[in-house]
């Protein structure tokens, strides 16, 4: 069974950091790309950053330069540095694989950028 969970979430002030990290289990984890997912109130999910099995990066245009996906093959883990958080960053952030030929998320984890 596939389980993907969240923490780290939380509320912080503009230009603040935040660290977000997914925990993986029932998938060969350094096999797979994962994703990190956002979805703002009233909005659909966007896919903010994902790192491939050979470490490869992606950034929606957005949070370039300001977040930095990594992952970690021995705790099977992937994590999400934000820092120069903004109040458009506001969202659930939602870690994701595709595996065995399916959609897997976690339950989320809150991310709330107010002054």
């Amino acid at each position: 069974q596939v389980r993907l969970v969240e923490s780290g979430g939380g509320l912080v002030q503009p230009g603040e950091s935040l660290r977000l990290s997914c925990t993986a289990s029932g998938i060969n984890f350094r096999l797979y790309t994962m994703n990190w997912y956002r979805q703002a109130a009233g909005k659909q999910r966007e896919l903010v950053a994902n790192i491939t099995s050979d470490g490869s990066t992606n950034y929606v245009e957005s949070v370039k330069g300001r977040f930095t996906i990594s992952r970690d093959n021995v705790r099977n883990t992937v994590s999400l540095q934000m820092n120069s958080l903004k109040p458009e960053d506001t969202a659930a952030y939602y870690c994701d694989v595709r595996a065995r030929g399916s959609p897997y998320w976690g339950r989320g984890t809150q991310v709330t950028v107010s002054s």
